[in-house]
């Protein structure tokens, strides 16, 4: 599973409203490999399923990811920090035994 805090749902709806993206669209997140850890996230709206994708719904955002992702992404909480030392979206993952100081990439 992966759960989406409250105020990543807020932000993700504000984002849709503002940004004029249709209600059919998901939120697609994903590994890369690169960054300082050896592996980044990836964060995008998008419409199109994809074979083995894994489909997620919590608290009320559906959220799909490659099941290659879903390995390091299993448990993890999309979240938001706001404000004048907020940082935007991160990725609370429980599974990352380092992360750089950006809080951008990880490793496992």
């Amino acid at each position: 599973m992966i759960f989406v805090s409250d105020t990543a749902k807020e932000k993700i709806l504000e984002i849709r409203r503002k940004g004029d993206i249709p209600a059919d669209c998901f939120v697609r997140v994903s590994v890369t490999s690169g960054g300082c850890s050896g592996l980044s996230y990836k964060m995008d709206f998008d419409s199109e399923s994809k074979p083995n994708d894994q489909v997620f719904e919590d608290n009320g955002v559906k959220v799909v990811t490659d099941l290659k992702s879903f390995l390091y992404l299993f448990n993890t909480t999309l979240e938001f920090s706001g404000g004048l030392n907020g940082k935007g979206f991160t990725f609370n993952n429980p599974n990352a035994t380092r992360t750089c100081g950006c809080g951008e990439s990880f490793a496992v």
